[in-house]
């Protein structure tokens, strides 16, 4: 399949089938986020692979709303970055994520970006609740942890009469 195809297939799932993950396509993910570009070829952020259901389930507590799909993710990737390290972490740590979503699709696999950066529950933000749960260390910062699975059902390639072609100006 190509990158067209690849792009327009790609959507996001929240519901999964509860199998696991084979190893070699989640070697395959990661590979595909080592791979990814970065500011000044840094590659200073951190991936956390995480299978443990218990350890999903706990990372599905770390915001007030919209974590839960990731209790029924056989697979999360808990995406890092050091603000004092990096100031393009966030921008290096989005354009890793978004690289493994797409090649998860590629592997025939769903996902959903699961937004914590700026979130949490109460007081407390996410990124401190996660750091807690995976023994972080205290500048490491979570931007978002992927939720990665086998889709529980299929969902239609983006229309491409839906595209807002209004929003790109040339020059």
């Amino acid at each position: 399949m190509g990158f067209k195809e690849l792009s327009a297939k790609r959507r996001s799932h929240r519901r999964f089938s509860p199998e696991p993950v084979d190893q070699k396509d989640i070697d395959l993910i990661v590979r595909a986020a080592l791979l990814s570009p970065t500011s000044k070829n840094r590659r200073d952020w951190k991936f956390i692979v995480v299978t443990e259901r218990e350890t999903i389930a706990d990372l599905s507590r770390a915001k007030d709303h919209g974590a839960e799909l990731l209790s029924g993710a056989p697979l999360a990737i808990v995406v890092v970055g050091n603000p004092s390290a990096n100031d393009c972490w966030v921008e290096d740590c989005s354009i890793a994520a978004v690289t493994m979503q797409y090649q998860a699709e590629d592997l025939g696999l769903g996902s959903c970006w699961v937004q914590m950066r700026g979130r949490g529950v109460g007081d407390v933000p996410a990124s401190e609740y996660i750091r807690k749960l995976l023994c972080l260390g205290e500048e490491d910062e979570v931007l978002c942890v992927l939720a990665i699975g086998r889709k529980l059902s299929p969902k239609d390639p983006h229309d491409e009469d839906s595209l807002k072609f209004s929003s790109v100006k040339y020059l």
